[in-house]
């Protein structure tokens, strides 16, 4: 069992997201069938049952050079190596180094095993999770990064969310989004635009769906383990994994580096910075200490191609209001409908603990100006005005 931080009552790594998993890309090999063959999906079938275990397909975007369209992808067949120890990690993973930046690996997707490794497992990850010189690319990495650190210290650094990511395209397009409105994984993986529609050798396309159930977990498993972890908290404590279990975790990352990389087309310079910015801002937002993040890397500042004259973005900052005992109710109100209407008229982000914890605190992120005006509305419903 992980040994828990005393006092503390925030996520363990019961929960689904852990242990942490590390996706990896570049094709091992490149899934192929005639063209009657893929109208009457003769040759996928095939491709299922050489699905070993502890095998998986990852969708890659086509680096072919020009043969294919640009939204389509090969797909590659990889090992599922499941880590309880530091040795069985790559080294260019364990020694971070700025001669070789990396944003996956190769060849494999690594589930580590926080549970059976411990803390001597997670203690030889933590540079990489650390590192300026690896990306991670995560869905919503609040609570991820929240574990990590009250759990084994470690400070996620360098993080790509793809749900910050979701919204900034949005913003790009003109689309506005509800302040209340999170993008789901499933519903992300379900978008047409990012991955909802995979094209193989041929330009065959088909849905997500039946990707899942040719290749991956189904809904219908997925909706199982949320059921199971309902009703066992102890779901991913239990060893050996099930299969059941190596195939959830590993559908939780095998279509991140594709959807990472049709956003990174799609995002412009000032949503880069966003991107960067929200991302160290979120995975500091629940680690608050007493040092009030004082030993966390560094906010990105405005980046000098930004800077003009007339159109400078507004630097974004993370605030943390102290909310008296008995007061949350004055924030959240009936339903929820206080809060809502807050995060409306201020257009910042307005987080709060919860059950998870922190419980007594409210988190603000955003420009400068909107979250000094979400802070006042705030104090104000907690005087009672």
């Amino acid at each position: 069992m992980v040994k828990q931080v005393d006092q503390y009552t925030g996520p363990s790594l019961t929960r689904k997201n852990f242990p942490v998993y590390i996706a990896k890309t570049q094709a091992l090999c490149i899934a192929r069938a005639s063209e009657r063959e893929r109208k009457r999906g003769v040759g996928f079938d095939r491709m299922a049952s050489v699905n070993t275990p502890h095998q998986t397909y990852i969708p890659l975007p086509s680096e072919s050079g020009g043969k294919h369209r640009d939204d389509e992808a090969v797909l590659s067949l990889v090992p599922i190596h499941i880590v309880t120890h530091a040795s069985q990690l790559p080294t260019e993973f364990l020694y971070p180094s700025p001669e070789r930046q990396l944003l996956a690996f190769p060849d494999a997707i690594y589930l580590v095993d926080a549970i059976q490794g411990g803390e001597t497992l997670m203690k030889a990850c933590k540079p990489a999770l650390e590192s300026s010189y690896i990306t991670k690319v995560i869905h919503d990495c609040k609570r991820d990064s929240e574990a990590l650190y009250f759990q084994f210290g470690i400070k996620l650094h360098n993080v790509v969310d793809t749900q910050v990511a979701y919204y900034l395209i949005e913003e790009q397009q003109g689309r506005k989004r509800s302040p209340d409105d999170y993008i789901s994984f499933v519903s992300l993986v379900a978008d047409p635009r990012y991955c909802g529609l995979i094209v193989v050798e041929g330009r065959v396309v088909f849905l997500v769906a039946w990707w899942f159930s040719l290749f991956g977990i189904s809904y219908v498993e997925k909706k199982e383990v949320r059921t199971l972890l309902r009703e066992d908290p102890k779901f991913w404590t239990y060893r050996p994994f099930s299969e059941l279990m190596v195939r959830a975790a590993a559908d939780d990352v095998r279509f991140l580096p594709y959807i990472y990389h049709r956003m990174m087309e799609k995002l412009n310079e000032r949503s880069l910075w966003q991107l960067a910015v929200r991302g160290a801002l979120y995975c500091q937002c629940f680690c608050i200490t007493e040092n009030e993040y004082a030993d966390w890397p560094s906010i990105p500042r405005i980046p000098d191609n930004l800077a003009v004259e007339g159109n400078v973005p507004e630097q974004e900052i993370l605030s943390v209001l102290d909310v008296p005992p008995g007061k949350m109710g004055c924030i959240i109100g009936k339903k929820g409908a206080s809060i809502l209407s807050i995060k409306e008229s201020c257009g910042a982000e307005i987080l709060i603990g919860g059950a998870k914890g922190p419980p007594d605190k409210v988190f603000i992120v955003g420009p400068v100006r909107q979250v000094r005006k979400a802070e006042a509305i705030l104090r104000g419903r907690m005087l009672g005005y």
